[in-house]
């Protein structure tokens, strides 16, 4: 009864942004894969085209350099929720793009609107060819990207809570330097004039500050859920 309820249901689009370290990630790929929604990770997407860049030998510091080759990687994502892939020209880089060498070089290339429009085609056919839906999590996509998504939710913490957050992930990193570190990619993020990172007039704010994960999970899966009903 209730798969044939889920079959039956409206195709959602969830926008989900916010500054790294919020919970992001982790709170919308359990959110797709309770409610059997596609998910995409749009930060893999920019990390994926840095690392080629890297790779490559361009030059991160000349934005003419980098907009003269934006169109040649060829970047796959893979949108199943419970096991999310991203290869470029074939190569799996779900590794390789989460190098400190790729994060410090992110904004930079991320900055250039060559390859924020092209990142950002992508990611619109991938939201608009998911037949049962789909989460879709960055940092522009509830003002640039799918400005018309179903439902749009700003994540929000305090930088101390971000920065513990992302030294554990990052194994043992010095909090404060990872504080500083993520001050740092916001105001680059919020400062650039292509798509900043920007909370959408009409997104739902989430302050994850004081919640666990699976408590900003519920919260995000009852909103995702209340917005299906109601159409």
């Amino acid at each position: 009864m209730e798969n044939g309820a889920a079959r039956t249901a409206q195709p959602v689009i969830v926008a989900i942004d916010g500054p790294s370290g919020t919970g992001k990630s982790s709170t919308s790929k359990a959110v797709a894969a309770q409610l059997g929604l596609s998910y995409l990770d749009t930060g893999a997407q920019y990390r994926a085209i840095t690392w080629w860049m890297v790779t490559n030998g361009i030059d991160i510091d000349d934005p003419t350099a980098v907009a003269a080759v934006a169109g040649k990687p060829e970047i796959v994502s893979g949108t199943d929720p419970a096991h999310p892939t991203i290869t470029v020209d074939g190569v799996d880089v779900a590794g390789p793009i989460r190098t400190q060498e790729v994060t410090s070089q992110v904004s930079a290339v991320s900055a250039v609107p060559e390859v924020r429009t092209r990142i950002t085609e992508l990611q619109r056919s991938l939201a608009t060819s998911a037949e049962d839906g789909i989460v879709v999590e960055g940092r522009d996509i509830g003002t640039t990207v799918l400005p018309d998504a179903d439902l749009k939710i700003f994540l929000t913490a305090s930088p101390e809570a971000r920065a513990a957050r992302r030294s554990g992930e990052l194994k043992g990193a010095d909090v404060r330097a990872t504080r500083e570190a993520l001050i740092k990619r916001d105001a680059a993020d919020s400062s650039r004039r292509t798509s900043p990172l920007a909370k959408a007039g009409d997104a739902v704010e989430v302050d994850t500050t004081d919640l666990t994960l699976s408590q900003v999970i519920e919260c995000v899966v009852t909103l995702v859920e209340e917005k299906r009903d109601a159409r």
